[in-house]
């Protein structure tokens, strides 16, 4: 049934997806890219508040109306499901809204980690706590990533965007990341591709219990 209504679309990288306010007509999940979700307030300042990676959903069934403000990072491909035909599929197919609460249930998760990152970290600790999440993430959607003692992983976002979603300035982010690298915490292939060759002392640096913390 999921077949049958289905359709992918592709976004080139500052394009937007959806505005908030706009008329919410599909739902979709994110198969390539990753976007990032803000909201603008009155007098222009904007702030994100998340991102949209491989395999997160995007849109609300039940809701008719955008909140967010979704922007392609990179450039992103969306599995597209029309929100009509999609919540009548939820109504007889328990299994299908099972998945979704859990998935909903992770986006509260992140956001209580984002709030976090955000609200008491330090800029090594943001930039730290970034970095596994990400790992982890590419763990998760490809675990020949994670057979090896080390976790590697292409860094699907540049660093003003990594700035814009920490709040920090493009500065301190390349600081930070050449002060990870030069205490071996993590490795550099090029401009973007991220080796982790202890994932417990990544967590360490994130200010997170590597035993018992955040588990991303």
């Amino acid at each position: 049934m999921l077949e049958k209504m289905k359709s992918y679309k592709t976004f080139e990288s500052g394009e937007p997806i959806i505005w908030a306010g706009d008329p919410l007509q599909f739902v979709a999940s994110v198969v390539t890219g990753v976007a990032s979700i803000s909201r603008t307030m009155e007098d222009g300042r904007r702030q994100m508040v998340g991102l949209l990676l491989p395999s997160d959903f995007l849109g609300r069934p039940g809701r008719g109306f955008a909140n967010y403000d979704v922007t392609a990072v990179s450039k992103v491909t969306l599995c597209r499901f029309e929100r009509a035909p999609f919540e009548n599929l939820l109504k007889s197919s328990p299994s299908v809204s099972r998945r979704l609460l859990e998935m909903t249930l992770d986006e509260l998760d992140a956001a209580r980690d984002w709030m976090l990152l955000l609200g008491r970290k330090t800029a090594r600790e943001k930039i730290a706590s970034l970095l596994a999440i990400l790992a982890r993430r590419e763990t998760i959607l490809n675990p020949k990533a994670g057979e090896t003692l080390s976790m590697r992983f292409d860094l699907p976002i540049t660093r003003e965007a990594m700035a814009d979603y920490l709040g920090l300035t493009i500065e301190t982010v390349s600081r930070q990341i050449t002060a990870l690298r030069k205490s071996g915490v993590i490795s550099l292939e090029g401009k973007r591709h991220v080796i982790v060759p202890d994932y417990a002392r990544l967590l360490d640096e994130a200010g997170d219990d590597s035993d018992g913390g955040a588990d991303y």
